[in-house]
């Protein structure tokens, strides 16, 4: 059947043939959320995401004087309850969440944090960019607590310009300054013990079980916005994220947690807009958690990088995802896969279907080597290195009915020579771009009953080998329309 597709503004979304429809606009993003959590399917595991339960014992914030932590203590103290935050402008330092304690902001409430270091000290225990380390952790931290939540349709607003913005560490890639040897206790960062610091994500809990984000939006943060680490058991739903220009201004990233639910969010972001992460370079090594389980399904996409990024850090691998029912509109990439040789891991058993994209450049790209600023002479493919522990390995994924309707390349693929890329498989998929597929590095790619229109239907490749095609058909445009 034909289905004529709902237009996004600036974007180029047209009709497309199907034998399924794709997912529509009034079907993805926080404006849809149902109230209701639907039951989740995945070929991987059996899980039942459900609303937590909190003692019903509550604190009403009404006075934008008040100390935030002060009630939250209180709350945590009483075994547990809601923070109900009233409309208005609160400002505040970093807010911690007690096992049982839910943070509620009423619409028309903001929570504006600090700009400065002192306000978020002492430091936490955190990971950064895939390194554990202690530093200024979260605007809305926790630390191995059991059911906790941060919802409602309030605002939450990262640091303005001060100490924190001023302070951050951006001279070099973190593995460089936070090294492997040192044991994770020494590894303080508070701007006096070094002249740095490691900026606060938005929120993220860490060791904890039992998260639930659902209904807020987000903007100007300092570094990534919501990042569940080593937690398990985590819904985020209906979240509207702004971070478009910001450098570093990731949506969600989900850091070595499993059991995880992404759904009906809306993302504007200045990097990757929906990240699975799992550790950088030997300490992700060390530590050894995957990012496993999780399905991601009625989002949206508007800017950034990439709208589902695998990456790029993989050290303890990423595994047993399933990303449906998306649509990525107007980023740079639609779905991106991207480690680097010193990185490790890699990821496995990934399952992506019925997604719609409309990209600036890639629609499906692996991005295997990264740049010589931020891995040297690794990031030439003739640059002979040898199999070692830190060497990524990416396989099994799968492709399915996906609907490309604006790209530079449909298939982008820059492996890794001693770690070539394998067992990916392409279905149904409806390909419009300048050029259809590129590949160096990879190996046994199956792609079939597909059809793609380019402007260039070569195979552009390096190191290929074991590609078969099945019932493809490839037609020649002169141009994008």
């Amino acid at each position: 059947m034909t289905l004529t597709a709902t237009l996004i503004s600036s974007c180029h979304l047209r009709q497309v043939e199907q034998t399924q429809a794709w997912p529509a606009m009034d079907q993805v993003g926080a404006a849809h959320m149902p109230s209701a959590i639907a039951p989740v399917y995945s070929p991987y595991f059996k899980a039942k995401f459900q609303r937590p339960v909190f003692p019903e014992r509550s604190i009403v914030i009404t006075d934008q004087q008040a100390d935030l932590q002060e009630s939250l203590d209180a709350l945590g103290g009483a075994g547990g309850g809601r923070l109900l935050v009233k409309s208005g402008h609160y400002k505040t330092g970093r807010l911690t969440l007690q096992s049982n304690t839910e943070l509620h902001l009423e619409e028309g409430a903001t929570l504006e944090f600090s700009s400065e270091i002192a306000d978020f000290l002492p430091v936490v225990f955190t990971r950064s960019e895939g390194i554990e380390l202690y530093s200024l952790g979260a605007c809305i931290y926790a630390n191995g607590a059991t059911n906790i939540a941060i919802t409602g349709k309030g605002k939450v607003i990262g640091p303005g310009k001060g100490s924190v913005r001023q302070k951050t560490m951006t001279h070099e890639v973190i593995e460089k300054v936070v090294l492997a040897e040192v044991p994770v206790d020494q590894r303080i960062y508070d701007g006096k013990t070094a002249d740095y610091i490691f900026p606060p994500a938005l929120i993220a809990p860490i060791n904890c079980k039992n998260v639930f984000i659902e209904g807020i939006s987000l903007s100007r943060s300092a570094f990534w916005n919501i990042v569940p680490t080593y937690c398990e058991n985590v819904i985020i739903r209906g979240v509207q994220v702004a971070s478009k220009g910001i450098q570093r201004g990731d949506g969600i990233d989900i850091e070595s947690s499993q059991k995880v639910l992404i759904e009906y969010c809306t993302l504007e972001t200045g990097d990757d807009c929906i990240a699975l992460k799992a550790g950088r370079g030997y300490d992700g090594l060390r530590v050894n958690k995957p990012t496993k389980h999780v399905v991601v399904r009625n989002c949206l996409t508007k800017t950034g990088h990439g709208g589902l990024t695998i990456g790029s850090e993989t050290a303890g691998k990423i595994q047993e995802i399933y990303v449906h029912d998306c649509i990525f509109a107007g980023t740079d990439v639609g779905i991106r896969f991207k480690t680097r040789r010193p990185r490790g891991g890699g990821g496995h058993d990934l399952l992506f279907s019925n997604i719609r994209m409309d990209v600036n450049f890639s629609a499906l790209r692996w991005d295997m080597l990264g740049q010589a600023q931020h891995v040297g002479k690794a990031a030439d493919r003739n640059f002979q290195v040898e199999v070692n522990a830190l060497t990524p390995h990416f396989s099994k994924i799968k492709m399915d009915r996906i609907a490309i309707e604006r790209s530079a390349d449909c298939i982008n693929i820059e492996g890794i020579p001693e770690s070539p890329l394998s067992q990916v498989e392409f279905s149904r998929i409806e390909g419009k771009g300048t050029r259809f597929l590129t590949a160096k590095d990879a190996t046994d790619l199956l792609i079939r009953d597909s059809h793609f229109s380019c402007t260039d239907t070569r195979v552009d490749s390096i190191a290929l080998t074991g590609l078969k095609m099945k019932n493809v058909s490839l037609s020649q445009t002169a141009s994008q329309q």
